[in-house]
């Protein structure tokens, strides 16, 4: 049994979703932001086990093909591996305009993210 600890099922995100559910904010942004938390949480997994020799889309690939294995379908691969990578720029850009490394971002950051989108 693997001594790592599992990124997508700690206590963080535990009390990540906690703050979430205490926002005054409507139900489907706090949807938009439960999602948000996990694809950062999953983007920080493959950032820490990525080394120089594979980029970030091909890491995100290699998740999203380990994850899909169980249900041996492709199109579900092939969503979620967009989806990611989607999000992922969302989230570089967040990081860029806040001056703030991607795997620094924290849930507070993607509450700004959300609110912004609120306001347009």
């Amino acid at each position: 049994m693997s001594n790592q600890i599992d990124p997508l099922n700690n206590s963080l995100n535990i009390q990540a979703i906690k703050t979430i559910d205490q926002l005054n904010l409507p139900i489907m942004q706090k949807h938009h932001l439960r999602i948000l938390f996990h694809c950062l949480v999953i983007l920080r997994a493959t950032n820490d086990k990525n080394d120089s020799t594979i980029s970030e889309e091909d890491s995100l690939r290699e998740w999203c093909n380990k994850q899909s294995q169980q249900f041996n379908d492709q199109k579900f691969n092939d969503l979620l591996y967009d989806q990611l990578v989607s999000t992922s720029k969302k989230l570089k850009n967040l990081s860029l305009k806040l001056k703030k490394n991607i795997n620094d971002l924290d849930i507070n950051d993607l509450i700004i993210l959300v609110s912004e989108n609120q306001k347009k």
